[in-house]
């Protein structure tokens, strides 16, 4: 019998590619929580004890920002994109 686990994105998150596609599509859904929990997502994924260092944050304080529960400031956002080498751009639509 084989055990199931809970599945999880970060495990899909390979590339550098992988997190530009997954924060694309995220950041299309218009849903500040989903971004800030891709984000951690993609941290996680990259290491978030290397993240924390990047950014000057503690690294308890990411895991909480960047939850799918997490508020983070617009200033944590643009400091965590810089840090994980993403730049965000407007477009008319």
């Amino acid at each position: 019998m084989s055990t199931l686990r809970k599945w999880d994105a970060v495990d899909h998150l390979n590339t550098e590619e992988d997190m530009a596609l997954y924060l694309e599509a995220c950041l299309e859904e218009n849903d500040p929580a989903l971004v800030a929990a891709a984000l951690g997502d993609i941290a996680r994924a990259r290491g978030m004890a290397q993240l924390a260092r990047d950014t000057g944050l503690t690294r308890e304080g990411l895991y909480k920002a960047l939850s799918a529960d997490g508020n983070p400031s617009f200033a944590t956002i643009m400091k965590v994109m810089n840090a994980l080498g993403f730049k965000l751009h407007a477009e008319a639509s």
